[in-house]
């Protein structure tokens, strides 16, 4: 009779079942070299004494760590926690466990795909927003552990990307389809060390829609600063007092159309009476602010990078693969024809 006080061990399971320890394990690791018959007996045995596989070992095992990394610039942003939240939710009925690396600095940007991320810490990696450095795009290549592209585009990585030139042009056409000719853009810095590509495509997508519609950019339309409330307010301001403010402004993430906002407010101008202001992301907060925005899958692109980084342990593909995820305009409260 067991001890109920020591843990259960394979060996147990094994002598409960009338197998050998090696045939444990292979019911553990879903080998199909085993009858359905013994199987059965296997599972009762493991079922009747509650037995747990030491997870060290079961890695050990299969030669795996049953770790997948996320490499995510500034994960508290909203934009990014969705996209966690969306890997996440692929991975919680797997074994694999997931370690996030934060990204808030240019040395910790390298140090990551130097040091830290290597085959033997992962099975797959997630990289999030940013550009693979090129020093580092054939050792992940080579390597055994996958990786997967969310929110960046890179030919030789499997990915899934957001049409943001699209994004961006949606947003200024629904301004422009309002009345609006003078539209202003305000987004976050051209960050150089980080290479975001997602402000210089929404970007992309204004100036073409603007000359769509025959209407010449304006330089001192448009301004970059830090992603935050405080910066968004500063830039703002600095829009709403030339000498011929814009009458509406696009923010490129809904976190700085706050900042906007309370920018149109501390000039004494009503929203969208005389300024028409749209955001982009569709967060949980523009919805609460009845914020005019553009919605990007967020939670979506996180879930499906997670299936293709999945699939992509369980069968490399051929050729990297590209999900294209569309974009929505979402019209709420904050936009309207300009002032007469």
């Amino acid at each position: 009779m067991l001890d109920k006080k020591s843990p259960v061990t394979i060996r147990d399971v094994a002598r409960r079942a009338g197998v050998g320890v090696g045939t444990v394990s292979r019911v553990l690791n879903d080998s199909p070299s085993v009858s359905p018959a013994t199987r059965e007996k296997v599972r009762a045995a493991i079922s009747e004494l509650d037995y747990r596989p030491n997870p060290s070992a079961r890695r050990l095992s299969l030669g795996k760590t049953l770790t997948i990394g996320v490499i995510a610039p500034f994960f508290t942003r909203p934009s990014v926690v969705e996209r966690l939240r969306g890997i996440e939710s692929v991975l919680a009925d797997t074994e694999y466990d997931l370690i996030v690396y934060n990204v808030e600095s240019g040395n910790r940007y390298e140090t990551y795909f130097q040091e830290r991320v290597r085959q033997e810490r992962v099975d797959g990696l997630v990289v999030i927003s940013l550009r693979v450095p090129e020093a580092h795009v054939q050792r992940l290549l080579e390597s055994d552990a996958p990786t997967i592209l969310v929110d960046i585009s890179h030919p030789d990585f499997s990915r899934v990307i957001i049409d943001d030139v699209d994004g961006g042009y949606k947003a200024t056409q629904h301004l422009l389809d309002l009345g609006h000719r003078r539209v202003g853009f305000l987004s976050d810095y051209s960050d150089s060390t980080f290479h975001f590509t997602a402000n210089r495509d929404r970007y992309a997508g204004y100036i073409q829609a603007l000359k769509a519609g025959n209407i010449e950019p304006r330089p001192e339309y448009t301004v970059h600063g830090e992603h935050s409330r405080e910066s968004a307010y500063e830039l703002a301001s600095q829009l709403l007092s030339l000498d011929e403010p814009p009458t509406a402004i696009f923010a490129t993430s809904d976190t700085l159309a706050t900042g906007v906002l309370e920018a149109a407010d501390e000039h004494g101008l009503s929203v969208p009476d005389d300024l028409s202001v749209i955001g982009y992301d569709d967060i949980e907060m523009a919805e609460y602010l009845n914020l005019t925005t553009i919605r990007q899958q967020l939670f979506e692109s996180g879930v499906r990078g997670g299936e293709l980084l999945l699939e992509a342990i369980a069968s490399p593909p051929d050729e990297p693969r590209c999900i294209l995820l569309p974009t929505e305009l979402v019209v709420r409260a904050t936009t309207a024809p300009p002032p007469a």
